[in-house]
């Protein structure tokens, strides 16, 4: 979820509170991309984590103490023991209307800021001593961005100021007309124009002016009521100008779907809580390493194993049912045996034995001695028909069983793929809701719901990428048009890929780089090679009953790639 302006400002808030101070008494290499601080401070043990996790970043206190979840300590975790561990936190602030935090400290060896920016996909967290990085958890070099560099010894660039956005505490009712009025795009929806003109307005909040304006939220912004919606700005905005957070979260049976700052009368279920770190984690789940992931998705493995092979024996079974016909043409051939030697058969007889084929032996019937061979043959002749009739009914249990089994190998890759707890829950939902989890019903382990991955390439193409079977079915028939190209790791389990049609013709190269995320995000990631289906979406079609993510296609080309992740300086 979008961690908005307005929640760092109240995060700053809570850590000058709790944190300025205090003695920082370890580091810990939580996670491959998450350092924890341990701060002594307020006469008790603080726990703060910091992510830069590109899907999930964040950085909030916990209540738990933190624990290592990496056999090898990173390079930058060992330098937070040197420059860190020991030190005193002085103060903690924010770059105006910017999503970033420093932490400064004063440290075994002088003065330190710890520099957190938890954006999506341009996430980190740098060390930084006299304007000069240290270290930081990823590196970025001049071939990925020449304005600003991330790497040791480089002097620290924060992010290009925001231009063309109003300051929403100065914002004018003549502001806002005019906004509206210079808007050229009959698409662009109001919480898109908000978003895009005022700092600090997340789509989230611009999404709850909108609806206290009484708008559909959907609605164009060639529709909007200036005076509604500045009143209604007015009002949200001042407290939070004054820095009078709500923090809270909205609660549901499917469990944490948001958290917030301020009131969310636009979602049901938002209520308070004491802090905006309880609010986060409340959302994102417990902070753990790898290994406890790991641990938790044994069970939820070894359920889809079980399923499949139930799947597996069911649909040998079909399918040898549709080899085997000599069963079926045994009941018709023992009814017409009886019709023809009906004559000669005496009263009490309980077998005939006969040819049918002259080159055939004998077959022996049973014969029911209480009725007439009449309709004796007439039984026999009944259960061929059913025999028939369930035979009839094969070929389709036969394409649902290998749906079902296709859709369980998704889910193993989803599972596979799950770096979080809402990753691994959401896995183990489908599976329960499927009839395949046993035991106790499974309770969610994290809060909200995991999102798509957006990539926009060097040339402005966006590429949207699912990484779920929910995912899946959200990219390609949520976030894809009719003109978007779809891509899909060939024959195996795997992500469904959007590249957006803008209409420019999508280049090559922009195909290539889809192709090699769509590879990556499959059960082929780890082979030198892997072939990517590559077609329109309008050629893409959802499979009847089927589960989330299922589709068929036609009309792709093809094309062969590297298997690599998206790039962590892609934005």
């Amino acid at each position: 979820m979008y961690l908005d302006a307005f929640t760092i400002s109240s995060l700053v808030d809570e850590f000058m509170d709790t944190l300025v101070g205090g003695r920082i008494q370890d580091s810990i290499d939580v996670d491959q991309t998450g350092i924890g601080l341990e701060i002594y401070a307020r006469q008790r043990r603080q726990y703060l984590y910091m992510s830069a996790d590109h899907h999930t970043p964040r950085v909030h206190i916990v209540a738990e103490k933190l624990r290592r979840g990496v056999t090898t300590p990173k390079q930058i975790g060992l330098l937070f023991r040197r420059y860190v561990e020991g030190g005193i936190v002085t103060h903690v602030s924010q770059p105006a209307w910017e999503r970033i935090i420093h932490i400064d400290a004063q440290g075994p060896e002088g003065e330190v800021t710890i520099i957190v920016e938890p954006m999506e996909r341009r996430s980190n967290i740098l060390l930084v001593q006299a304007g000069v990085i240290i270290d930081c958890m990823r590196r970025v070099g001049p071939e990925d961005n020449r304005y600003r560099l991330s790497l040791p010894g480089h002097q620290y660039v924060p992010p290009p100021p925001q231009t063309g956005k109003i300051d929403p505490t100065r914002l004018t009712l003549d502001d806002l007309e005019n906004m509206i009025a210079q808007n050229d795009d009959p698409k662009r929806k109001t919480t898109q124009l908000l978003a895009s003109h005022i700092l600090g307005m997340s789509p989230l909040l611009a999404k709850e002016i909108v609806y206290r304006a009484g708008s559909p939220i959907n609605e164009k912004a060639a529709d909007a009521d200036a005076d509604k919606l500045f009143e209604i700005i007015r009002v949200v905005i001042e407290p939070l100008a004054n820095r009078e957070w709500q923090p809270g979260i909205v609660e549901t049976e499917d469990g944490i779907e948001a958290f917030s700052v301020y009131p969310l009368a636009s979602m049901p279920g938002w209520h308070r809580v004491d802090s905006t770190s309880e609010a986060m984690a409340a959302y994102f789940g417990a902070i753990v390493g790898e290994d406890a992931y790991n641990a938790a998705k044994v069970p939820v493995h070894a359920a889809i194993k079980e399923a499949l092979t139930r799947l597996g024996g069911k649909l040998a079974s079909l399918q040898s049912s549709l080899k085997d016909e000599s069963e079926r043409y045994l009941l018709r051939q023992s009814g017409e045996l009886i019709l023809a030697y009906q004559y000669t058969l005496q009263k009490g007889q309980t077998e005939l034995k006969a040819q049918y084929d002259p080159d055939q032996p004998e077959l022996t019937i049973t014969l029911d001695p209480t009725v007439t061979p009449l309709e004796n043959a007439q039984r026999y002749f009944s259960r061929y028909d059913k025999a028939k009739r369930a035979l009839e009914d094969v070929p389709r249990l036969v394409a649902e069983t290998k749906n079902e089994i296709g859709f369980l190998q998704q889910l193993d890759m989803d599972l596979e793929l799950a770096n979080n707890w809402p990753e691994i829950d959401e896995v183990q939902q489908v599976l329960q809701s499927k009839g395949y989890w046993k035991g106790k019903r499974a309770g969610r382990m994290g809060g909200g719901k995991s999102a798509p991955i957006k990539v926009v390439t060097s040339d402005g193409f966006v590429i949207w990428v699912g990484r779920n079977s929910r995912q899946n079915e959200m990219v390609t028939f949520e976030k894809g048009s009719s003109e978007d190209l779809w891509l899909h790791a060939r024959d195996v389990p795997g992500a469904h890929v959007i590249v957006k049609f803008d209409g420019r013709q999508i280049p090559e190269s922009a195909i290539e780089r889809a192709a090699e995320i769509a590879a990556y995000y499959s059960t082929k990631r780890s082979e030198a090679k892997a072939i990517v289906d590559v077609t329109q979406r309008k050629y893409v079609k959802k499979i009847k009953s089927a589960g989330p993510g299922m589709v068929s296609y036609r009309n792709e080309t093809t094309r062969t790639v590297t298997p690599q992740a998206e790039s962590q300086t892609e934005n």
